[in-house]
């Protein structure tokens, strides 16, 4: 499996299909088989070079216990590592939940290395924002849990995980996972980025989604903007529905390919 190093941080990804390159990046807690295990992968590379990418403190990647390693610049930065090592100038990015936050560090520090920007699941505005986040409190009691171990966490949730997805949760560390959710929970504010977006955007979440309403309002606010809000699914269910999903991301990498 190809890795590269970011300073001290190595990260892990894969390549599958030829094409445009298109970075997928996953979420809190998750790693890049889940963009497999729900087809995006098998569905996209005919057409484009998909790269899954470890986050660091998940999967294969290297696992930091300080949340400021956190930092969505350095995060962001990873993600530009990986382009570096295949020797790809311009990519296509979609990010789902923190994969979604890193979009918007992307947008920030190196909008210069994206075609487009597909962000699921996340917004700019402060995670204690009541207004844009109503369920922020869920953060802190996730990270309470977590500090009893990963099967604390994972035996909490309602409705339990499947066999797939609790064995990927239990597979991460549970430190790394703390950090990581701390710095996302403490990131600062990053609207000021959403005017000088002018790449094509893609911004989607679940009408369910605590995050709905702030990613809503942040796709008023970047320049012509798609956004896509999916009925009735909630934060955890979006990504797995990739049968929602893939239809308005085809449509939409279809129209901005270049």
């Amino acid at each position: 499996m190809p890795y590269t190093n970011n300073g001290n941080i190595q990260i892990t990804y894969e390549v599958h299909g030829e094409g445009e390159p298109l970075v997928l990046q996953h979420g809190l807690t998750s790693n890049m088989s889940r963009w497999i295990n729900h087809g995006y992968v098998e569905a996209l590379k005919d057409q484009f070079t998909v790269i899954t990418v470890d986050a660091r403190g998940h999967g294969r990647s290297d696992k930091p216990y300080q949340s400021e390693a956190y930092d969505r610049k350095l995060m962001a930065s990873d993600i530009i590592a990986v382009l570096d090592a295949e020797d790809i100038q311009k990519s296509h990015y979609m990010g789902y939940s923190m994969g979604g936050s890193i979009g918007f560090g992307i947008a920030e520090s190196f909008s210069e290395r994206v075609h487009s920007l597909i962000i699921g699941g996340m917004h700019p505005y402060p995670m204690n924002n009541l207004e844009m986040t109503p369920g922020v409190k869920a953060l802190d009691g996730m990270m309470e849990l977590l500090r009893d171990g990963m099967e604390s966490y994972v035996e909490s949730m309602n409705p339990q995980p499947d066999h797939e997805r609790r064995r990927q949760l239990l597979a991460n560390d549970h430190k790394s996972i703390i950090a990581a959710t701390l710095a996302l929970k403490n990131r600062p504010d990053l609207s000021h980025v959403l005017p000088t977006m002018t790449m094509p955007c893609l911004v989607y979440a679940g009408d369910a989604d605590v995050l709905h309403a702030g990613a809503e309002e942040c796709a008023k606010h970047i320049p012509s903007a798609t956004w896509i809000s999916l009925p009735g699914l909630d934060h955890g269910e979006v990504i797995d529905r990739s049968d929602l999903v893939l239809p308005h991301l085809t449509e939409f990498l279809s129209s901005v390919s270049v």
